[in-house]
């Protein structure tokens, strides 16, 4: 297998209307560079100033270089059978593919990111700019920010990282969606609009059914996921009835969970019940025994109708969360399930437990630490604003929780957060509570204690 190192100077930042200036592509194949292909390109705009400070590259300069088109066939041919390869290869593959994509010719590539392969390969670094790896590394790199000096410097640093771990570089390569395997009345087109940012997705049919929804942080890898999914008969013969895609972008993973959810339930599509399945499979419950001690216990949520305080996803991350609970609360072992013995567990004998399984400490006493810890999980009194990043930078997504209910969902502006809250609440869309609601909250805010809340006010 052999890999195209790619390094590009543009115009400007924009994979759509910024233009290449320089390419430089080192081919390699796992161990060494074996070919190059470097060449200045006329960018047919003009260069705005503060690139040819950064790159040195000027109008001038380029004046009688190749235009791109004169150069495609070199480079389709010079990169064939290769993996792109680059750092920060979003930003490199996009513009390459958009200038084949304005020459009529569909691009594509299984590519590799050397920043995400450093951080996994070679973990701890300070920073994984080119710059300051390669200088940390030792990795000589001759004019910076051109793309001669860059894509060698990237070339050298693909080489220790394939010498350190080539089988964990190669889960990084990103295959591409193959047209070919797709319903043919999908419109490729779509994937180029679709961002990686949270949100939720639809697929339909070629009779316009809604045959799936689904939520993701990143909706555009999602739902090339799915698009290349062969591992599954239900998923590839879905994949086959995609004929179009709709997106809307929420900003926050938490809305996208909680609307997902609601959708699902309204329009029931098709594959959502084929490939259905709980995410939440376990739950923790408590119940007070014979002696009045509340006690915690981990089932199968399909075993109980009661509500649980929290959810998991698997037996064990819930183990793993009670332990937790007991190290930082001081409760006993034997009153949440992780012990079985007739006489005092192991923590009272370490004297990390106060007695509750010996009754030494007493069941109000006890009680009282299990009764906040709930409250703590539950909120069910509570009446707060759940506040996180919005779809753009002007706006941030706003959850209204009141008296421990889901009531809703918005994205108030900049200029209104600063305001008394109540003015919050003309943004917020109502959406229906239900047991679904509430347990991705409770699982949500458990999972991410940075979350913001904010109490609700005047």
């Amino acid at each position: 297998m052999n890999y195209a190192i790619v390094d590009i100077e543009t115009t400007g930042g924009s994979t759509k209307s910024s233009k290449i200036t320089e390419i430089a592509i080192y081919k390699h194949d796992g161990t060494q560079i074996i070919d190059s292909f470097a060449t200045l390109v006329n960018p047919e705009i003009p260069i705005p100033e503060f690139i040819s400070r950064l790159t040195g590259i000027h109008d001038k300069m380029v004046e009688d270089a190749p235009k791109f088109y004169e150069i495609a066939k070199q480079i389709i041919e010079f990169t064939e059978d290769c993996i792109f390869v680059a750092h920060n290869v979003g930003f490199d593959y996009g513009i390459i593919r958009h200038e084949f994509k304005l020459l009529g010719y569909d691009y594509r590539k299984a590519h590799l990111c050397t920043v995400r392969a450093s951080r996994y390969v070679i973990p701890d670094h300070e920073s994984y700019s080119l710059g300051k790896l390669t200088k940390a590394l030792g990795i000589n790199l001759v004019d910076r920010h051109r793309a001669k000096g860059d894509a060698e410097a990237t070339a050298h640093l693909f080489t220790l990282l394939y010498q350190t771990d080539p089988k964990g570089l190669q889960t990084f390569i990103q295959e591409e969606v193959n047209p070919k395997i797709l319903h043919p009345n999908l419109d490729l087109e779509i994937l180029e609009e679709i961002p990686n940012k949270p949100g939720v997705y639809k697929f339909y049919n070629d009779v316009n059914q809604l045959i799936y929804i689904g939520k993701s942080k990143h909706i555009r890898k999602r739902i090339e996921q799915h698009l290349k999914n062969s591992k599954t008969l239900k998923g590839s013969i879905m994949r086959q009835e995609i004929a179009r895609i709709e997106f809307e972008l929420t900003g926050s993973e938490l809305i996208a969970l909680l609307f997902e959810s609601e959708l699902i339930k309204v329009h029931k599509p098709l594959y959502n019940r084929a490939l259905r399945k709980s995410t939440f499979a376990y739950g923790l419950f408590d119940f007070e025994d014979q002696a009045g001690y509340v006690q915690l216990y981990v089932d199968k949520i399909s075993k109980t109708s009661s509500a649980p305080i929290t959810t998991f996803t698997t037996k064990r991350e819930a183990n793993e969360y009670i332990f937790n609970l007991v190290e930082k609360h001081q409760l006993c072992q034997k009153l949440c399930s992780l012990e079985k013995s007739n006489g005092s567990c192991f923590g009272y004998k370490v004297r990390k437990c106060h007695g509750a399984c010996v009754g030494v400490e007493t069941p109000e006493s006890y009680n009282s630490r299990i009764s906040e810890l709930i409250n703590l999980l539950t909120f069910d009194d509570d009446n707060f604003f759940i506040v996180e990043n919005g779809r753009d930078k002007r706006e941030k997504s706003v959850i209204w929780i009141e008296n421990g209910s889901y009531r809703g969902f918005g994205f108030v502006p900049y200029y209104t957060l600063k305001q008394a809250h109540r003015n919050w609440l003309r943004f917020i869309e109502l959406h229906p509570e239900d047991k679904d609601a509430r347990t991705i909250l409770r699982y949500y805010l458990r999972k991410n204690s940075e979350t913001v809340k904010i109490p609700f006010g005047g």
